[in-house]
């Protein structure tokens, strides 16, 4: 009994400590606000209209500084991706230039990608993109909207729990490309960074990355930051996660055989001991044996 309450004393003084850290942390960095996504949920898919904006911003923005090493180009003809053909998604190959070799001298050449390769990163290797961008190196974006997120805190993590909330990374990308302001008049900015209020400790080495109007649409989508932020951000969970999709749907199917199981041996179960439910004397009790009674 004494260690019973000792741990309960325990849990309680641990919860009682989380709960002070909270908001302390809450302090440092805005949490992000919550987005609407079309994958959100445990019958969420991806919408393949939004992914292809979110590629093109991709492609005209990030890839300048990003690389994106665990996708290649054939993904993006994968079901339950962006919806590109085949031919679309060779034709966007066509359009890198991917390191092969070495050829019959020994070099290194470069040449048209195909369909097969993987998207090249925009720096040879990480020591050129410190030197090219002052001694930053920008995060690879295959696994970034899941890498990323942020501390919902008590009791909020319990009911993520219930609701399947696992869109904290995609909210977080949007929110720090929305996130950028003029620091306050108290905030001490270090020198090379820049304000960004959903950002830890608020100082972003990267610069504003996009503005309204810089990447064109033409399905009449708003060409503004808040919806580049929503349309790469799910781009890039994608990405992290190309198979989302499938999984929701072999879940689901899963569930659905597991309900239908149960029922199936509830049912059995009332069938063989209906007898002895209905006639509680028809069970005799066993006979001693010869070796255990």
């Amino acid at each position: 009994m004494t260690s019973h309450r000792e741990l309960m004393t325990a849990l309680v003084l641990a919860a009682a400590v989380a709960g002070t850290a909270i908001p302390a942390r809450a302090q440092e960095a805005e949490a992000p606000p919550l987005q609407q996504w079309s994958f959100a949920g445990p019958f969420g898919q991806y919408d393949p209209e939004q992914l292809q904006r979110g590629f093109k911003i991709y492609r005209e923005v990030c890839s300048t500084c990003h690389s994106l090493k665990l996708l290649s180009f054939r993904n993006l003809s994968d079901p339950g991706g962006p919806g590109f053909t085949a031919a679309q998604a060779a034709a966007i190959a066509a359009t890198f230039q991917v390191t092969d070799g070495p050829n019959d001298q020994g070099q290194m050449f470069q040449r048209p990608g195909k369909i097969s390769d993987y998207f090249p990163p925009p720096f040879a290797n990480d020591q050129t993109a410190r030197a090219a961008l002052g001694g930053g190196l920008p995060p690879d974006m295959s696994t970034l909207a899941k890498a990323r997120g942020y501390d919902r805190g008590f009791p909020w993590f319990i009911f993520d729990a219930f609701t399947q909330y696992q869109e904290g990374g995609p909210d977080y990308i949007h929110a720090i490309l929305n996130g950028y302001a003029d620091p306050p008049k108290d905030f001490a900015l270090p020198p090379g960074t820049h304000y960004n209020k959903y950002f830890p400790g608020h100082a972003i080495a990267m610069p504003k990355p996009i503005n309204d109007g810089q990447v064109k649409f033409t399905d009449g989508t708003p060409e503004t930051v808040d919806q580049y932020g929503r349309d790469v951000a799910a781009f890039l969970m994608w990405a992290s996660e190309p198979k989302l999709d499938e999984r929701k749907r072999l879940g689901f199917q899963v569930m659905i055989y597991l309900i239908v199981l149960s029922g199936l041996l509830y049912f059995t179960k009332k069938k063989i001991w209906h007898e002895v439910e209905l006639h509680p004397e028809l069970e005799e009790p066993r006979a001693p044996t010869e070796y255990g009674r």
